[in-house]
């Protein structure tokens, strides 16, 4: 449906050309978040100082809240004077140290990237040339996943971004993207508010309010950062979980973007893409497989001629791959066929563990990472 509109704005409105005109190179702040990262430090620093943009208009914040590692003393080891740290032995969760460290940053664009991440050469300097528009407040780069290993978690994975990015890509082209993605985004200074320190979604509520405000969130899809995948299926499950909690939270707090007629075209983006997801879509596949069971039933299910035979089979069928699929987890089996669908039910499954997480008030705001394949 997101393409056809698309093809649809495409025949009405053609894309303009855009001049590049004069370098528009401001200052930027890359501001990362870090707890207990200390080894990836040598690799994320060597990664910044090899970023293609200006060196005298980059710094470096680092905000390591909590860590017990050592990490900002191996950060003021191996930096240099583009790089600033800031650490309190108090742990406020990722949101507290953003609203802590956000307060020592003047640059007028700020770029967010996870510690464990290592961003493209370009990456930066594609994002800040987006704020060119003056109607961008915010511009998401992408997540692309080392494929590592025979493990289905880690191409699962692999094959979800790569189906989030052409989502991403499309909502841009139709209006604006919903929500950024953690690993790499950047927004205009003066737009950041302070997020409640309880957040689980921090990215998602910082892009979203800025969307509401009437700007647009753009995506860049060469604009990447690199991440190694969850280290096996119990692991992105958990993750998932977490983000599922998020996003329910996330819909409470954004009721205000429900309203059709204040925000038109970007509610309907948000309820389409996330709210559908982190709520009524699960049920309804709950719904559909009992209801189609119920039906075919009272039709005369072994009649050839029973569209809810055929309907409960198919369903029938998806759940034994998804059976499959777990068994090849366990087993450490490559089957690529297996992947999609068992990765499906995953994400759906997580969505009744988040919502449970959520009423029940047990996910902490301090997360506790997942396990990286290496």
């Amino acid at each position: 449906m997101l393409y056809i509109l698309v093809l649809i704005k495409r025949l009405i409105q053609p894309a303009t050309v855009v001049e590049n005109g004069d370098a528009f190179e401001p200052e930027v702040t890359l501001f990362i978040a870090a707890y207990n990262e200390k080894d990836y430090v040598k690799a994320k620093l060597e990664n910044s100082y090899k970023l293609d943009y200006p060196k005298g208009k980059l710094k470096i914040v680092w905000i390591t809240d909590g860590s017990t590692d050592g990490t900002p003393d191996v950060i003021k080891e191996l930096c240099d004077d583009r790089v600033e740290v800031y650490h309190v032995a108090v742990r406020g969760g990722k949101i507290g140290a953003m609203n802590r460290g956000m307060k020592f940053v003047n640059s007028p664009i700020v770029v967010f990237c996870d510690a464990n991440t290592m961003l493209g050469k370009e990456s930066i300097s594609r994002i800040v040339t987006m704020f060119k528009d003056p109607k961008v407040g915010c511009v998401s780069g992408e997540k692309r996943v080392v494929a590592v290993g025979t493990e289905v978690a880690s191409a699962s994975e692999g094959i979800y971004w790569k189906y989030e990015s052409k989502l991403k890509k499309w909502d841009a082209e139709l209006y604006s993207v919903v929500g950024a993605a953690g690993e790499l985004f950047a927004i205009r200074r003066e737009l950041y508010e302070d997020v409640e320190p309880d957040t689980l979604l921090d990215d998602f509520m910082i892009s979203l309010r800025i969307a509401m405000k009437g700007f647009r969130i753009k995506y860049d899809p060469e604009a990447y950062a690199m991440e190694h995948p969850s280290n096996d299926v119990k692991e992105e499950l958990k993750r998932k979980v977490r983000i599922s909690a998020g996003g329910i939270q996330s819909v409470v707090r954004l009721l205000p973007l429900l309203n059709f007629f204040r925000y038109k075209l970007l509610s309907f983006q948000y309820i389409s893409h996330r709210v559908l997801r982190w709520t009524l879509a699960p049920l309804g596949l709950l719904i559909v497989f009992i209801s189609s069971l119920v039906l075919a039933i009272d039709n005369g299910y072994a009649e050839r001629d029973n569209i809810y035979s055929v309907a409960f089979g198919l369903q029938v069928m998806f759940y034994l791959l998804v059976a499959a699929g777990y068994l090849c987890e366990i087993k450490k089996i490559r089957v690529k066929l297996l992947f999609i669908p068992f990765y499906f039910f995953i994400m759906n499954y997580a969505v009744f563990l988040g919502l449970r997480r959520y009423l029940k008030g047990s996910q902490s705001v301090n997360w506790e990472r997942a396990k990286r394949s290496k």
